[in-house]
Order: C-alpha cells, then sequence, then structure tokens
C-alpha cells in the first residue's frame, strides 16, 4: 500500500513541476542595465466561483484578489530584501496605488494602459503585473484538508497565476512564472506568493549574485 501512495505522490509532484513555467528574454540583461526601481501593480483575476454570485459582486471579489496578490508580492520581496541582494528596489505599493489613483486608473481600467505609460505615471523602470484564475477566493484561504484521490478527481486544482515583469522603456516582456494554484501550493495568498516565488528565486534576474555569476 506504502508504494502505491509513492507511486501517486511521485506522479502528482512530476505532474505539479510540469505545469510550472519560467520564461527570461534573451535580452533581459540588456533591457535593465539601468534599472533601479520596479513597481508592483494590482493583478488581474477571473473568477468561476463554484457559488452563484452576480455581476457586481464578482468584480468586487475579484479587484480584492488582485490586490491581494500585489500586497503578499511587498511582502515577499521586503523580507528577501532583507537576506538576499537585488539588483533593483520596489516602490511601495500604497505609493503606487496612491499615484494610480491621482491619475484615475484603477482595477477596471489599468489594464488600458501600456507598460510604458504606466512606468512614466509611476517614475519606474519596470512592471510586475500579472494574472489570477480561480475557482475559489484565495484571499479568504482554502481547505486545509488533503488527500491524494483530490488530484485526479480535480478538487485539488484552484486555478492558475502568471507573474511577469516588463521593460517600462521598451514595454518588452522580461521574464514570466507560471504555476497551479492546488492545495499544496499554499493555504492563502501570501503562502501562495511566498512558496512559488522561492521556487522561482534560482531563475529570479534581478537577484544580484544571480547575475554576477552569469557574467
Amino acid at each position: 500500500m506504502k508504494k502505491i501512495v509513492f507511486v501517486f505522490v511521485l506522479f502528482a509532484s512530476t505532474l505539479t513541476m510540469a505545469q510550472k513555467n519560467i520564461y527570461e528574454s534573451i535580452r533581459f540583461d540588456e533591457y535593465t542595465n539601468d534599472h533601479e526601481t520596479l513597481a508592483i501593480v494590482p493583478f488581474i483575476a477571473h473568477l468561476e466561483l463554484k457559488k452563484a454570485v452576480n455581476r457586481d459582486e464578482l468584480s468586487i471579489l475579484a479587484e480584492k484578489e488582485g490586490y491581494a496578490v500585489q500586497n503578499a508580492l511587498e511582502t515577499y520581496f521586503s523580507k528577501r530584501k532583507k537576506r538576499k541582494k537585488f539588483s533593483v528596489d520596489f516602490q511601495n505599493i500604497r505609493n503606487t496605488n496612491a499615484i494610480l489613483a491621482q491619475n484615475n486608473i484603477n482595477y477596471d481600467n489599468i489594464d488600458t494602459y501600456t507598460t510604458q505609460e504606466l512606468c512614466e505615471i509611476l517614475d519606474v523602470d519596470g512592471i510586475i503585473s500579472g494574472n489570477l484564475n480561480l475557482n475559489i477566493l484565495l484571499s479568504e484561504g482554502v481547505p486545509t484538508d488533503f488527500s491524494i484521490l483530490d488530484y485526479f478527481s480535480g478538487d485539488a486544482n484552484y486555478g492558475r497565476i502568471g507573474v511577469k515583469i516588463s521593460d517600462g522603456e521598451t514595454g518588452k516582456l522580461l521574464w514570466k512564472y507560471e504555476n497551479e494554484i492546488s492545495k499544496k501550493t499554499g493555504k492563502n495568498t501570501t503562502e501562495l506568493i511566498d512558496k512559488m516565488m522561492k521556487t522561482a528565486s534560482r531563475k529570479f534576474p534581478y537577484d544580484r549574485e544571480k547575475r554576477r555569476n552569469r557574467n
């Protein structure tokens, strides 16, 4: 029985790893040579909840999830910056959101602005943004009980997240990381981002030590 369970776990882990995807532009160093500050903007969330909600409520909930990821990413980078040397700083999200609001940019229309426009308005060199596809409200937490059979029934899959970094001058995609969201990914938004970014940390392009070794 233990061997069967082990095979199930190994198979599920293999599926999870196969669904992770990291992209980095071959011209990353060229585009980011003068980068000093990045802004983290609210993520665009698409919700397909199992419970019935009206369109207005769904819009409010999606916005809440998008800001929760923005906050979780800032928390992650703030903690890591104390221990790890990044080659860039990260704009305080309170300042980011305040500047956006002063320019009449909000969650509903931010995706109508180009990367170059947002970077000019925020006075930063690049933007960290992304998308969420969820069938639960991750910010409110996920069930903690877990069964290996959940992988095969689909009950372990809550959606997908994509984090990307874009260059402010050219608008080019510099780096992107995608991952499935499941029961093993994390019990809430903060834990999800922490685990996900730790997994991607060896590939995070603004890691000063990584760039030194590459050059």
